[in-house]
């Protein structure tokens, strides 16, 4: 059984990023299913990085993304490419970060406690398959150190996972 280690309260963000993917590679290790470790490595972010309300993923399923594994409450189930941060994140093909979700045109609010958000976009082999979708009910809660952080768990989420 897998069991998550906590932090110390005074841990810089960077230890908590390097924490979590030292955590990752074990929870996936040797499991290739993309939904299972999906599932796993949302429970794990939600669960072990502070001032979050929602973390999960969205899948690409012919010209739009749709709700994957998460933690949080229940969320939008479709975005269309280009249309609010994870459709966006898509279609730039790019890392976003929201520091005020109020202030990103054509933002989509799925839970209106949302403040600011981080999206990494899933590619492999050269194609987009999805995204990583962070939200926070605090302003500015995102910063280069999360977005960074989170696309080293994004990789070694690609590498473990069975996908296109």
């Amino acid at each position: 059984m897998f069991e998550t280690k906590a932090l110390p309260q005074a841990a810089s963000k960077a230890e908590i990023y390097v924490s979590l993917a030292q955590q990752l590679s074990g929870l996936v290790e040797g499991e290739t299913d993309a939904i299972a470790n999906a599932a796993n490595m949302s429970a794990l972010i939600y669960n072990l990085l502070p001032d979050l309300n929602w973390a999960g993923f969205y899948f690409m399923r012919g010209a739009g993304l749709v709700l994957g594994p998460f933690q949080g409450k229940p969320a939008c189930i479709r975005i269309p490419v280009g249309r609010g941060v994870c459709g966006t994140a898509v279609e730039r093909r790019t890392s976003i970060l929201v520091p005020d979700v109020d202030a990103f045109p054509g933002h989509i609010a799925c839970d209106s406690a949302s403040r600011s958000e981080l999206v990494v976009p899933l590619i492999k082999n050269g194609a987009v398959i999805g995204v990583l979708d962070l939200d926070s009910p605090r302003p500015d809660r995102f910063d280069e150190v999360d977005q960074e952080g989170c696309e080293r768990l994004v990789q070694i989420y690609l590498d473990a996972s069975d996908l296109p």
